[in-house]
């Protein structure tokens, strides 16, 4: 079999650094059950784990992406934000982390800085419980920013997005597969199930199933091509979690524990890292894409959000192509100058502007250029 070759670059999305801990992971306790320990940061290179950003155990803040309020959730079901099983999670480009229980609709997005949870519920999804193959246990943020979900069988292929503050799930139909897989089908339990995704510039997809087997996704077409079985791992590996760390590595962590190991998707053979980490993990995350033909912005389009602010703060999104000093300014309904700031943009970034002086009203917020040139111009509701 022809091998894909590809280049192991990164595309970073920039927002804010976490240092050395490029990685993030939904580990779990060490039991023979599947349960939910916390999410967390991971260095792998140093073998160091980094912060816990919810644990098991902590009071979880949930507000409703629908209801706008916050909401109580039944700990005895399946149905909420610290669920024991979990099975799929991605970092988007405002740097939420985003994830979605197994056996349940609901998807969740965790602010690292607030510890506040959006909950997403949505009619998209159509798992259910008594059904294996409906689960979603592999999720990635694309080169377009939004993050896309795939259930076990590749019946469903999610779109999770995010504009103005405001979270919208689209199913983009079904993964089928390539007519030259044949017993390499990703629909076959053993072949195909589990596992994780991780994402290229172009927009596809690399999966990885829990026994091993990649296949790679075209996003256009929805096609699902067998590429080949990693070798190099333990018998019995059950790989549950892969990443595309800092240097373009592509990072493999297991449900059972064990060392994470690197994967070398020319000669799909993966090597043990030296490192200290040794944990149940049951999904990997970053910010980093696999680089193919061409390298595009992570960031389209020049962005303000949330336009309806509850929360004393706005943040601006800026593509690759502003460099430089940035204005912002905010004027009131009488055209007033209320607040001004200026601010250095290094490309593919996001600053955070507070706005705890502004009282409750309509506003205008106008990004521009040092020497002037408007950028990006948005009203806002101050609630």
């Amino acid at each position: 079999m022809k091998k894909s070759v590809l280049t192991l670059t990164m595309l970073a999305f920039g927002v804010f650094s976490f240092a050395q801990n490029d990685i993030f992971a939904i580990t779990g306790k060490s039991t023979t059950a599947i349960s939910f320990q916390d999410f967390r940061s991971v260095d792998v290179k140093s073998g160091i784990s980094g912060a816990a950003y919810l644990n098991s155990n902590d009071t979880a803040n949930v507000f409703s992406n629908v209801l706008n309020k916050p909401v109580s959730e039944n700990k005895k079901s399946y149905n909420h934000a610290q669920a024991a099983a979990m099975a799929a999670l991605a970092i988007d480009s405002r740097n939420h982390l985003i994830y979605m229980p197994l056996y349940s609709t609901n998807i969740y997005a965790l602010d690292m800085k607030t510890k506040e949870i959006v909950l997403v519920e949505n009619n998209a999804a159509k798992n259910t419980a008594c059904n294996l193959a409906s689960q979603f246990t592999r999720m990635a943020t694309g080169a377009d920013g939004n993050v896309y979900a795939i259930s076990n069988s590749g019946s469903q292929f999610l779109k999770i997005s995010n504009e103005n503050g405001k979270y919208s799930v689209l199913d983009l139909g079904e993964i089928k597969d390539d007519a030259q897989n044949g017993s390499n089908a990703l629909k076959e339990m053993n072949i195909g199930f589990g596992g994780d995704m991780v994402a290229d510039s172009d927009n596809n997809f690399y999966l990885f199933s829990a026994s091993g087997n990649v296949f790679k996704i075209t996003s256009k077409t929805l096609n699902a091509k067998f590429l080949g079985k990693i070798t190099g791992l333990p018998e019995n590996y059950s790989l549950n979690g892969a990443a595309v760390n800092s240097e373009g590595n592509i990072v493999v962590a297991s449900a059972k524990g064990g060392s994470f190991y690197i994967v070398d998707l020319e000669k799909f053979q993966a090597e043990p890292l030296s490192s200290k980490l040794n944990m149940p993990v049951y999904d990997l995350a970053s910010s980093y894409l696999l680089k193919g033909k061409k390298s595009v912005p992570v960031f389209a389009q020049n962005e303000i959000y949330p336009t309806n602010v509850t929360e004393s703060f706005v943040n601006i999104r800026l593509n690759s192509e502003v460099k430089g000093n940035v204005k912002v300014e905010i004027y009131n309904t009488a055209g007033i100058l209320v607040q001004n700031q200026l601010y250095y943009n290094a490309g593919n970034s996001e600053q955070r502007i507070e706005l705890n002086h502004l009282i409750s009203g309509v506003y205008v917020v106008k990004v521009s250029k040092e020497n002037g040139k408007q950028i990006v111009t948005k009203k806002i509701l101050v609630k």
